[in-house]
């Protein structure tokens, strides 16, 4: 399971308890209040690390495009043949902007990165 799957599923596990701690505080069921309460620390903790797990390759990601010694911006014709493009540029790296890696760069259009001018 991916990272960004198991955060959603996390997430909708968080909001779940937070509707049955709700119920519970106004049956007034101390038992299952605190049992609620803890579930929804676990929660938060786990939540917590994966979002920061993913911070981390993402930017790992990041410093490794950064490295490469060639970007550019690539052209409309050139993508709508992509595969063309990637099989003739050996370690073409395309990003588009409105993905998460896309915004850490702060891209503003469709951009290659490759170890060779290209």
């Amino acid at each position: 399971m991916s990272i960004k799957q198991e955060l959603q599923q996390l997430k909708n596990r968080l909001n779940k308890s937070q509707v049955k701690l709700d119920a519970a505080k106004s049956r007034g069921d101390d038992v299952m209040v605190t049992k609620f309460t803890n579930d929804i620390e676990d929660l938060n903790k786990k939540i917590s690390q994966l979002a920061h797990k993913q911070n981390f390759t993402i930017n790992k990601e990041r410093k490794a495009l950064l490295d490469m010694p060639f970007s550019r911006e690539i052209t409309k014709q050139e993508q709508a043949d992509m595969g063309k493009l990637k099989k003739s540029v050996r370690g073409l790296v395309v990003v588009h902007p409105l993905t998460k890696l896309g915004k850490e760069l702060k891209l503003e259009v469709v951009t290659g990165f490759a170890p060779k001018q290209f």
